[in-house]
């Protein structure tokens, strides 16, 4: 006759039950990572970030019971789960509001073609981006600023149609990228220490820079070294890698143009806006571009152009262009600087350097055939025809002052009250409500580190935040081992982009109705808060949750922020997406409405499981 056991007992079995399930979980998920790793075919830093037994504990399972206050608890298998396809093989670079076809049928005139054109929503994808065989995950910042694995990238093109201008180089399974660039043939390293002669680069004042045409961004992975951190942007043109390229390097980058529409960036923003043989035209449109240059551009912030026509003396011969062409245009850019107020304060071999004017008073001499913008709103901008006119100074309450206030250095600036705050341009934002919300994200930060032990261990360089708010999730994260793109829904209640920039953070203006300016894979962890419930009504959740996950890469991580009843309906739809979940409590209990979702992407390549794409 068989004894029954007491209950001690069978809370001992099923303890014992539990470890050895946690146990078999971190093996295989250990396994997995060693298979993907090294030898060749997958995450060769899976293996490194995943050697601690407590971290299959916080990322790979994901999968546990949670309590959810009111709402009760969610049970997923109640619920049908749409199963989403992988997309053809051919889209695995897909970049929906840059498509190549797309593109061509829109007009050459100021590179139109190459600016956001974006498919209806009938023509949205709702199958999944693969990724390309034998990916891998980026090598850990620094080293990834130098290599990126050939297979994350296999497009050889600027290897050869920028050989000798040192941009890239093939070796074996890894482009290496020297440093080097078209108009910095000795390196980004000694380009940069010639700028930090006549510009204040090393001490903090100067912390936000723009590059315009970037390439593959070399002038802003060298910046860090500085603690400069740079928003750098090119076309999709036939040099189609670059911005892929630059961010596989760990550095912000986005697809963008000056074109015809005004840049998703607030007035006021950089320290330093850069153009190292960008092909802009300058002087065309009556100065159009460098008039916004200047809206985005901080009072006393600083232009650098180099390359022609700059010191046209020397270089027309090397550049085999006419003298009488390259000096017509250094006149007029010189003329239009002279408009915008701005100070020539260096021209030496092929660099020159404006400064900005810090107020309107240093301006009395201004013509009178300037135009100023009318638009009260200088932020005005998604979509937004540019103008061939001069945004006008924010009114200094002193005297001599900086125009709109003026930052400390960096880092004193990251959680310094910011001017717009402190002078009440923000409406609804005080001092008291922006450091409340500093200490609220210092403390939800705080949290996330617990729950992903791994979150500053470098694994992630490449951040987002898709709902940014006042910045205070980056600034709270901030750490030379990743960065923070923050998004400024345009839809937002207010607009606080001006805010992250005056706390030396970078950011841009997007509508998440839309696909990003980004190729796939390049993000390393995405955070939303409160985004779900922002776009409610707005636009498909399921066509942002597809987007997230094309930008995202795979094994990369995913943190939302959002009301319980929200959560669970996204938790449905990412199921079905090949992401691992799993919902815990708001950090001051069950009682709360709002809950963390927390997702790791999973590892998979084209043609495992593949079938044909819906458009």
């Amino acid at each position: 006759m068989a004894t029954k056991g007491n209950p001690g007992d069978n809370r001992t079995r099923g303890s014992v039950y539990m470890l050895i399930v946690a146990g078999l979980c971190c093996f295989f998920y250990l396994l997995g990572a060693w298979q993907r790793s090294g030898s060749g075919k997958g995450d060769s830093i899976a293996l490194e970030i995943t050697k601690k037994a407590e971290d299959c504990s916080v990322l790979p399972n994901l999968e546990f019971e949670t309590h959810h206050g009111e709402t009760g608890d969610f049970d997923g298998s109640k619920f049908q789960v749409k199963e989403f396809k992988p997309c053809d093989a051919d889209y695995i670079d897909y970049t929906p509001c840059q498509d190549q076809m797309r593109a061509m049928t829109f007009p050459r005139e100021n590179m139109n073609y190459r600016e956001r054109h974006c498919p209806p929503e009938k023509e949205n994808l709702h199958c999944l981006i693969p990724a390309p065989k034998g990916y891998v995950t980026p090598f850990r910042w620094p080293k990834s600023r130098d290599f990126v694995p050939y297979a994350n990238a296999p497009h050889k093109s600027l290897t050869v149609e920028k050989a000798v201008q040192n941009w890239v180089q093939y070796e074996g399974n890894v482009f290496r990228f020297p440093g080097g660039g078209t108009q910095f043939p000795q390196g980004a390293d000694v380009y940069i220490e010639q700028l930090a002669s006549v510009i204040p680069i090393n001490d903090g004042t100067v912390r936000t820079a723009l590059d315009t045409g970037c390439g593959v961004a070399s002038w802003g992975a060298y910046l860090f070294k500085k603690n400069v951190i740079a928003m750098s942007f090119a076309p999709r043109d036939s040099h189609e890698a670059q911005v892929q390229f630059a961010l596989e390097r760990g550095v912000p980058a986005v697809i963008g143009v000056l074109g015809t529409i005004k840049l998703p960036y607030p007035s006021r923003a950089f320290d330093m806006a850069h153009c190292s043989r960008c092909l802009i035209p300058w002087g065309g449109n009556d100065g159009m571009y460098m008039m916004e240059v200047d809206r985005v551009l901080r009072p006393g912030g600083y232009w650098i152009l180099s390359g022609p026509p700059i010191n046209w003396r020397i270089n027309y011969q090397a550049w085999q262009r006419p003298k009488e062409e390259l000096e017509g245009e250094q006149k007029t850019i010189e003329d239009i600087a002279k408009l915008l107020c701005w100070e020539k304060i260096h021209e030496k071999d092929e660099i020159a350097i404006w400064r900005k004017s810090i107020n309107i008073e240093e301006c009395t001499e201004r013509e009178s055939r300037i135009t100023m913008c009318e638009s009260k709103y200088a932020n005005d901008v998604w979509y937004k025809k540019m103008e061939a006119c001069v945004t006008p100074y924010t009114e200094s309450k002193n005297s001599g002052k900086v125009s709109g206030g003026d930052v400390k250095p960096f880092p004193e600036r990251l959680n310094t009250v910011p001017p717009r705050i402190a002078g009440g341009y923000i409406s609804g934002v005080s001092v008291e409500s922006f450091q409340e919300d500093s200490k609220l994200w210092q403390k939800h930060v705080k949290v996330y580190k617990r729950i992903n032990k791994i979150l500053d261990s470098g694994r992630y360089r490449n951040i987002m935040d898709m709902n940014a708010g006042l910045g205070s999730f980056a600034a709270s994260l901030e750490s030379p081992k990743l960065w923070v793109m923050n998004v400024m829904p345009t839809i937002a209640e207010r607009d606080t982009l001006g805010v992250i920039y005056e706390r030396g953070l970078i950011g841009i203006y997007h509508d998440w109705c839309e696909a990003f300016s980004t190729y796939p894979r390049t993000y390393d962890l995405i955070h939303a808060s409160n985004l779900f419930t922002l776009y409610k009504n707005k636009c498909n959740a399921e066509d942002i949750l597809i987007e997230m996950d094309r930008i995202l890469r795979p094994e990369g991580a995913v943190i939302l922020r959002d009301h319980a009843d929200i959560l669970n309906k996204v938790n449905i739809t990412v199921t079905g997406m090949r992401w691992k979940t799993k919902m815990i409590d708001h950090e001051d209990g069950p009682s709360v409405p709002e809950k963390i979702l927390l997702a790791v992407k999973r590892y998979w390549v084209t043609g495992e499981n593949n079938s044909s794409s819906t458009r």
